[in-house]
This record gives C-alpha cells, structure tokens and sequence, in this order.
C-alpha cells in the first residue's frame, strides 16, 4: 500500500469499492460502518432475516484485512464460549486461559439478541474496556477492537431484548430496511452462479486504520456544534423528567446518556472526514442524531399507545432544537 497520506473520500472509496463486490445497495449502511470503524465504536443492525447484514459485517472484515470472527447466538450459549475460560493442563498440573473467539479485531455477534442476558452480558467487559477477564485474569483485547452485532427486531419470535447497559454502548444503531428493486435484480447476477461467488481482497488493515484516526481527531468542533450537541442531548431527557408545569406530557422513560453526546462528537468528526471536511457542521450532527439517539432512549407507555416511535421523537428534538448560526469558529 501507499506510504502517501489517505484523505477521507478516498479510504471510504475503495473500502466501498471492495465491499461491493459482494454486498449491492446499502450503501448509507456503509458509510456508517465506516464512520463506526474510524470513531472507534461497536454498531448494532437490525433488520429481517436475510437483509445480508451478516454478509455485509464479514465483507467489511475481508476488505479492512483484519482478523474476524463470528459468534451466533443461542438461547444455550454460555459466556464462556464468548470469552474463553480456564483449560486445566494434567501436564502441568495447572490452569491456564484458554481465549474465546472475542480476541479478535472485528467480531461478528450473529443474532445478539437471540440468547439471554446473561451471555449478553459477557461482552459488557470488551465493549467498554477492550478487555475481558478469564479466570480472574484480565486480557486485553487486540487493537483495534470493534464488536458489530446483528439481530432481528423485537417482535419477532425467540428473541430477547438487549439491557440498556448494552445497547447503550454501541455507537449506532443502523436500522437495515428491503434492497432497492435494482439493487435485488442486481443481487440476482451476482449470487445466482452457485459455482461463482464474490471473493473479497484486503484493501486496508488494522494499522492504517489506527493512522487514520489521527486525522480524524483533528476535525475541527467549533463550540457553538458541541453545545448544539449537548443541546440535543439534554433534550431527549427533558421528554423523560418534563418541568413543572410544562405543556408537553412525558415521553420517555429516560433520556439518552452522556455516551451520546460523546458518541455525536467523535462519529461527527469521522463523518466529516470521510466526506473530506475539516469541520463538523449542524448538518452532519442531524444526519447522525437517529442512528445516535434511537437505542438510547426509552418510551412510555403512554407515547407507544399514540404510535410515537423513537424515531419520530428523535426527529421532534432535532426539529424543536435551535440549531447554532456559527459552526465555523
């Protein structure tokens, strides 16, 4: 590869290009994967069965040329069969870690939601810290460390819903909706040759990927944007603890965390220089603010019985929130 420096557009271009080979359409998907790989932050995509969201985490593995493992989740998973466990050696008369497939750079968490908490739980650890503990032992997670899990919505049978804890820890929530009528007749030419199938090259890798976040972290966040961010925000949990004598009723359980105010920062910045520029304007902030907000907020009983979603609430913060006149400086 080219010692020369990669601008943003042309590291997400060729990553595209790769991953195209094998998965057509998606294309928003993507770019928020990549924002995602560059923000240093886990992604949760849900969507029906057969969407290819499995297919689209392991091209992105192939193209980025980093180690890749993928864990399907059972209702009998057991959460030493994520993290590893103690393996006792008669030859040595002793116990030693023996590492799950949660060592490695990009893992797949295939259908999170299709096993218990407490399996889930496992991976609370590594999400946060990049580290897991076996046996007592802490071990570090490899650099860089990224978990993309999938699952099927809620309604749909055999599925359990994440704990706050976890959800709250991915730094978006991409929702995987049916393939452009184009894109499915596409599909049809590229997957119908049973003998013929897309083999995907590595085109990046780990290491550049660490270099680029130094880029990344020079995106300029005038303070006008951070308070917009914060803004934002603090309004989601205006809608959870309203002020007396406020006309609005209660829309949400809670509020979003303080991790979304930093996960709006940090995917900003590398929204901006995927696209090639130097600052994060209000714009970009919007266009992240559902894939942000949506996991991290939780709806009365009150607001699902006026069909509200979180989607639609995101989109009155967004709308009702005065958005900074200059994000320049």
């Amino acid at each position: 590869m080219s010692s020369s420096p990669l601008t943003g557009p042309a590291w997400a271009q060729k990553l595209r290009d790769e991953i195209g080979q094998a998965v057509i359409g998606q294309h928003g998907v993507v770019e928020r994967l990549l924002v995602a790989l560059l923000a240093n932050g886990h992604v949760l995509l849900e969507g029906m069965p057969g969407l290819a969201k499995t297919l689209l985490v392991r091209s992105l593995g192939s193209a980025l040329g980093v180690q890749f493992e993928r864990i399907q989740f059972t209702p009998d998973l057991l959460p030493s069969d994520v993290v590893g466990t103690m393996i006792y050696s008669p030859k040595d008369g002793a116990f030693s870690p023996h590492h799950g497939p949660i060592f490695a750079n990009l893992l797949l968490a295939d259908e999170i939601n299709r096993a218990p908490a407490k399996v889930q739980s496992a991976l609370l650890e590594a999400m946060q810290e990049r580290q897991v503990t076996i046996g007592g032992q802490t071990h570090a997670l490899p650099k860089p460390f990224f978990v993309m899990a999938t699952q099927n919505p809620i309604e749909q049978e055999g599925t359990y819903p994440l704990p706050e804890a976890q959800t709250d820890r991915f730094l978006f929530k991409l929702i995987v909706d049916y393939p452009a009528p184009a894109d499915e007749a596409a599909m049809l030419q590229r997957w119908g040759q049973v003998t013929q199938q897309p083999m995907l090259r590595a085109v990046s890798g780990g290491e550049e990927l660490l270099n680029l976040r130094r880029a990344v972290d020079q995106i300029h966040v005038a303070p006008a944007v951070q308070g917009y961010i914060l803004a934002l925000v603090r309004a989601t949990r205006d809608r959870a603890t309203p002020a007396a004598g406020a006309m609005r009723k209660r829309q949400l359980t809670f509020g979003a965390s303080p991790r979304a105010s930093l996960a709006l920062y940090q995917s900003g910045r590398a929204l901006a220089w995927l696209r090639g520029e130097d600052f994060v304007s209000p714009a970009l902030v919007q266009e992240l603010a559902p894939d942000v907000l949506r996991h991290r907020i939780g709806l009365t009983y009150e607001a699902e019985a006026e069909e509200m979603t979180a989607d639609k609430i995101v989109a009155q913060v967004v709308e009702t929130t005065q958005v900074p006149a200059h994000a320049h400086a």
